[in-house]
């Protein structure tokens, strides 16, 4: 029985470049004692006509770890009313920045 190989990939996938629309955004977020990973409460952005957009009740549908581009991220993808009509999007939070998108 052989051992070669065994735990010599320490590399992190990559996953790219984050692909969509991106818009910056002003996100509340609870940090839960019991995680290390935020859960998105609402955010803010401002649209492509440069209104301020106010988004709440975000449904979480699955979230995951994610490296773009070399850069640490846990992404989101949720559910909620946008301008009076249901979108499916994704948050990504920026582990190291603090930082976070929209992705459409």
């Amino acid at each position: 029985m052989s051992i070669f190989g065994i735990g010599t990939n320490t590399q992190e996938t990559d996953n790219g470049e984050i692909k969509g629309q991106m818009f910056h955004i002003a996100c509340m977020a609870w940090f839960p004692a019991y995680s290390k990973d935020p859960i998105p409460v609402s955010f803010k952005f401002m649209g492509e006509d440069g209104s301020c957009q106010s988004v709440k009740d975000i449904s979480i549908i699955e979230d995951e770890e994610k490296n773009y581009s070399g850069i640490p991220s846990r992404e989101y993808k949720c559910k909620a009313f946008i301008g009076g009509l249901e979108q499916i999007f994704k948050l990504v939070y920026f582990t190291e920045e603090y930082k976070w998108v929209m992705v459409i």
